[in-house]
């Protein structure tokens, strides 16, 4: 894969007038500008032109490592702010740049709907919005860019970001919730990004151009159980090929 461009983009921050001073003078900026979303959706327009599809996969929250209970306004806020109003910005600023029929794709987490312990500092309640506002988003910018804006609730991985939350016993939380997950799901079998990599292409390809407003599971099917034993599979279902 070649990239032509990357751009710096802080998802924290809208416009300039958002931009604290401290951050102005931080020397993680000194080498960049226009890294808020208004301004890099300008440069991008100037620079490039169009968008045909545009991807949010951010998300952070200074304290995912608390319980709920233990979360204070200003760490739920921010996580709110980074993970979800996030979104509703990119596609506002990014949406005028692209031609209709394109696609916007944002990533999400059974823990919007599910509970799932360590996965805390207010992130279950950010996945939560940022699916209402997908819905929210693809009714306004399908009729404002006539754009399809949809999300994608993937199975546990062993990301980089997720491997870096710790459980109560400092161990990884993920590397938990993949063995759950692989051991309980009607498929029993380990995701792998690809699956959710070929989920995503479709959902921003011309194979779905009549499909808006979705979150998708992908995830082997765990989001449907209410209950399971664990019974292992007669076969794996990688084993078989589709005629």
């Amino acid at each position: 894969m070649k990239f032509e461009r990357v751009y710096p983009l802080d998802v924290n921050f809208s416009n300039p007038d958002e931009i604290p001073d401290h951050v102005r003078s931080s020397r993680r900026y000194a080498d960049v500008e226009d890294y808020d979303i208004k301004s890099c959706a300008e440069r991008v327009k100037k620079e490039v032109g169009g968008v045909d599809i545009l991807v949010h996969a951010v998300a952070n929250a200074p304290q995912v490592h608390k319980p709920l209970l233990d979360t204070s306004r200003e760490g739920y806020l921010a996580a709110v702010s980074a993970s979800s109003y996030s979104w509703v910005s990119m596609v506002r600023h990014f949406g005028e740049l692209m031609r209709p029929g394109g696609s916007c794709l944002a990533l999400s987490f059974i823990a919007s709907e599910r509970v799932i312990p360590g996965y805390g500092g207010g992130m279950s309640s950010a996945k939560a919005q940022l699916e209402s506002d997908t819905r929210v988003l693809a009714y306004e910018a399908g009729r404002r860019f006539g754009i399809r804006v949809n999300a994608i609730s993937a199975g546990p991985l062993l990301s980089r970001a997720a491997s870096a939350i710790e459980n109560k016993d400092g161990e990884s939380f993920i590397n938990a919730y993949i063995d759950f997950h692989e051991k309980h799901s009607p498929l029993q079998r380990r995701m792998d990004a690809d699956d959710v990599g070929r989920a995503a292409l479709a959902l921003c390809s011309d194979l779905s151009t009549a499909i808006t407003g979705v979150c998708l599971h992908v995830d082997n099917g765990m989001h449907c159980m209410g209950f399971a034993d664990g019974e292992k599979r007669s076969s794996s279902p990688d084993d078989a090929l589709p005629v």
